[in-house]
């Protein structure tokens, strides 16, 4: 299966690749330059289809944990200041996507739309630390039950050159639904509270939707009514 975002660069790459095939079978007389054309233009096919793969996935919702909305490789874990939305303190958990990681977004937890904001920037490699603040990105909070606030960004890198966000404010969404698309190599920072426990390590493949990434921290007066 394949995402909506890659349909129309998926058919124009198609007729492409039929074009190279049958012009270089036709005209094309010398045999090694006709077989590195035709194979070359195959190759390019077959980038174009992983790239934009969707693979469905169950998702075990669950309130007490933010999933990973994207597959990749955990790059960074900090407490930081976040200056967009909360104007304090907040665990970062950063995700780098290779080309050849699947780039859907997925939301990381059920809840509300509270902001979604896109923003015009630069595109510095995605794991330079000013990437997160000075890149193309998208900024999205969602209000959810157990976490309250959580904010998730999108960040183009070096190579990718359009975010695609659907969440809009006042949408109710689930965890592990579709939340967009970020084309051609990226990053995907998560801002959470800080008395939340992080479950992941640094350098650690994640895939989205599936590996938890935080879980809520069971308070004393919780444990004692229990």
């Amino acid at each position: 299966m394949f995402h909506r975002e890659g349909q129309k660069i998926i058919l124009i790459t198609f007729f492409f690749v039929v074009a190279v095939i049958l012009a270089g079978q036709f005209y094309v007389l010398t045999p090694w330059l006709r077989w590195v054309l035709q194979l070359g233009s195959l190759i390019i096919l077959i980038l174009i289809l992983q790239f934009f793969r969707n693979p469905k996935r169950v998702v075990n919702q669950n309130f007490d944990e933010i999933l990973a909305p994207v597959d990749g490789k955990v790059v960074a874990i900090e407490e930081v200041e976040e200056t967009e939305y909360f104007n304090d303190r907040r665990i970062q958990v950063s995700i780098f996507m290779s080309p050849i990681n699947v780039h859907v977004t997925r939301y990381a937890a059920s809840g509300e739309i509270k902001y979604s904001k896109y923003h015009p920037g630069k595109y510095l490699v995605a794991w330079h630390p000013k990437s997160s603040t000075e890149n193309e990105r998208t900024s999205v909070v969602i209000r959810t039950p157990k976490f309250g606030d959580v904010l998730y960004r999108q960040i183009a890198g070096a190579m990718a050159r359009r975010i695609v966000n659907y969440a809009e404010e006042g949408d109710s969404v689930q965890q592990g639904e579709d939340a967009g698309f970020i084309k051609f190599g990226s990053r995907v920072d998560l801002f959470l509270p800080l008395d939340c426990a992080v479950t992941v390590k640094l350098n650690q493949a994640v895939v989205g939707a599936k590996t938890c990434i935080a879980v809520v921290v069971q308070k004393d007066e919780e444990r004692e009514i229990t």
